[in-house]
């Protein structure tokens, strides 16, 4: 089981603890927010991103793949009606073309963390689109 305290430190501010480390939350000003924090919803996003990163590092380093620099960008797309929850979802991975990574093996990191391993990624499934693409810069 996992728990998390999120404190509510007046306006519209909250101060989530998670795993001993404190994240602010806060809306945008024209909702009566100070823009404190990130809003809670593109926190789920990056949930996301943690999850399969963390998947693909490990896995690409038990593959011995070269991997010097990487990062994930993700992309969500809300609805229009309340409640405005993400219909789609797209994952970009971002590698260097100069580590010389085997893109068959980062294919399967990816494909094995979306399809086994990343929890985050099968929760936001059952509720959106999830798709990705990889690109090398």
């Amino acid at each position: 089981m996992h728990e998390i305290s999120c404190s509510w430190t007046g306006n519209m501010a909250f101060e989530a603890k998670v795993n001993g480390h404190s994240i602010p939350l806060d809306a945008d000003t024209e909702f009566g927010g100070e823009d404190s924090g990130p809003r809670p919803k593109p926190l789920i996003l990056t949930a996301l991103a943690g999850c399969s990163g963390m998947d693909v590092v490990s896995l690409l380093k038990k593959m011995r793949e070269p991997l010097s620099w990487f990062n994930i960008r993700v992309e969500g797309n809300l609805t229009d009606d309340h409640p405005k929850v993400y219909d789609r979802i797209k994952l970009i991975y971002e590698f260097k073309q100069s580590d010389g990574l085997n893109p068959a093996n980062v294919e399967k990191a990816i494909n094995l963390s979306q399809d086994k391993y990343c929890g985050v990624s099968a929760m936001l499934r059952k509720a959106a689109q999830v798709e990705h693409e990889v690109v090398y810069l």
